[in-house]
């Protein structure tokens, strides 16, 4: 079958079929809760499908049944109750009850960097499938969705032919994931692109038919949603590409602020510059902490260990120096940190015992409770280690930060963080950070120095409330 590009409405009317359930519109699973399948299960509901989301964690699944959201993300809260109220979303820790009601079976399990190397644990995509394909007593498609390496699709399919009932006809296809955290209900309802890796026109069927409501809203807004259809092994490189060169492109910047650092240049003019080429843009040029998060780092890593398997390890030795320069960036804060406060480093570090270090950001971005690989909580874990006494405030993430970093004192506000404070380091950007008022923060800390991790404060404006200010490849 060779379908390699759909432009969404005009999809062709051949392209409709009738799900082996019976049902008017195929009907969806998730398969894992986590914040993946918890948000498209939710926002797939909020489309019109009838879904259930499916998870061995039973805390979970009684919290989401509940309608409590188990991590943050704007704007989820509110269609998780309005759709179990409409009685199309429901949660359950079932493969046998999830199996009888599915069409189609998204898998939106973890792929984690495995332990001890850096390729991905596949283990719970394993068990997701060789758990509910006992069950598949019909004809249905299982999906992936998960970040996983080139090759994963076919070994899917292997499990489900050892796994499967011999009267089932199951179909394997993949269609990876692009959820941004902090505009994730955004990018289900309305993604700039949908790609699937087929082998049957049936299965490319049901997949435009599992997505049919993004299509009818985007037809309601007069949009487009472009349909790339390829085969596996491209489906499942899109997602590491993509997510391999946004890497890059943040890595770059930042190599160009330590170039400004010892060059007196500014890398915010920099990056404008440059972004006004249309050939570049100005997306993820944003220089300072580097990047973080569940996704860019691990998936990297994993790309570069399959990359090897394969042969083609010299490919992505690029990569390697990506991940090097993200990680230099955390430690040039503590170096920043030890010059602004005078105690330049010795031969074991930096010492800044007996000063205390406010350092407003835990979560990896702005907008998310997600601290995973989070550049601030591991600056902020440095700076304990240099005896400074480190005190972190962040407007969702305290909980699961106090759970990874229990060793650094936490406070309950902005304003408490920041009182008799030496330094203050912003690391990540939240708004009301970013708004906060200069003036009115320099009467609380003890001293006015800042370091601005994230370059995303007015440096004239808190220059003018008498604060020294420090930017990351800023003069």
């Amino acid at each position: 079958m060779t379908v390699p590009y759909l432009s969404s409405p005009s999809v062709p009317p051949q392209a409709q079929v009738t799900p082996p359930s019976g049902a008017q519109r195929p009907r969806l699973t998730f398969l894992g809760t986590g914040y993946l399948g918890a948000t498209y299960a939710v926002c797939y509901a909020e489309l019109g499908y009838e879904v259930i989301g499916f998870d061995v964690d039973q805390d979970k699944i009684a919290k989401l049944s509940d309608g409590q959201v188990p991590f943050h993300e704007p704007g989820l809260d509110e269609l998780l109750r309005k759709n179990l109220a409409s009685g199309r979303l429901r949660f359950s820790t079932s493969y046998e009850e999830t199996a009888e009601f599915g069409d189609v079976h998204f898998i939106c399990v973890g792929t984690p960097q495995r332990a001890g190397g850096l390729g991905a644990d596949l283990s719970y995509i394993e068990s997701a499938v060789t758990g509910i394909a006992p069950f598949l007593n019909r004809k249905a498609l299982i999906v992936g969705k998960s970040t996983v390496p080139v090759g994963t699709a076919t070994w899917v399919e292997e499990l489900v032919a050892k796994s499967a009932p011999e009267s089932s006809e199951i179909e394997v296809a993949w269609s990876p994931e692009f959820l941004q955290e902090g505009f994730a209900v955004e990018d289900v309802l309305r993604p700039n692109r949908i790609v699937v890796g087929v082998k049957s026109e049936w299965a490319d069927a049901m997949l435009y038919a599992a997505h049919k409501g993004v299509f009818d809203l985007a037809a309601t807004e007069d949009r487009e949603v472009p349909v790339v259809t390829t085969d596996f092994a491209t489906a499942e490189l899109v997602k590491v590409a993509a997510n391999a060169f946004l890497a890059t492109k943040i890595s770059f910047i930042n190599a160009m602020a330590e170039v400004c650092e010892v060059s007196g240049a500014d890398v915010t003019h920099l990056a404008r510059a440059i972004g006004h080429d249309p050939r570049i843009g100005n997306k993820f040029l944003q220089a300072g902490l580097g990047f973080g998060g569940g996704c860019l780092p691990k998936d990297i890593r994993a790309f570069q260990a399959r990359a090897q398997e394969l042969g083609a390890g010299e490919a992505l030795r690029f990569l390697h120096e990506v991940d090097l320069i993200n990680l230099r960036r955390r430690t040039r804060v503590v170096t920043l940190a030890a010059e602004l406060l005078g105690r330049p480093a010795g031969p074991a570090g930096p010492n800044l015992t007996g000063l205390k270090v406010a350092v407003l950001g835990a979560t990896f971005k702005a907008n998310t409770d997600d601290i995973r690989d989070a550049p601030s909580l591991a600056v902020a874990a440095m700076l304990n280690k240099t005896g400074a006494r480190v005190v972190v405030f962040d407007p969702q993430g305290m909980d699961n930060a106090r759970k990874a970093l229990p060793d650094v004192e936490y406070a309950d506000t902005l304003t408490a963080a920041v009182t008799d404070a030496d330094l203050v380091c912003v690391l990540t950007e939240w708004a009301e950070f970013r708004n906060a008022d200069p003036a009115t923060l320099g009467e609380l800390a003890a001293s006015r120095k800042v370091i601005d991790g994230k370059n995303c404060l007015d440096a004239g404006q808190w220059r003018a409330a008498g604060w020294d200010y420090r930017g990351m490849g800023r003069p």
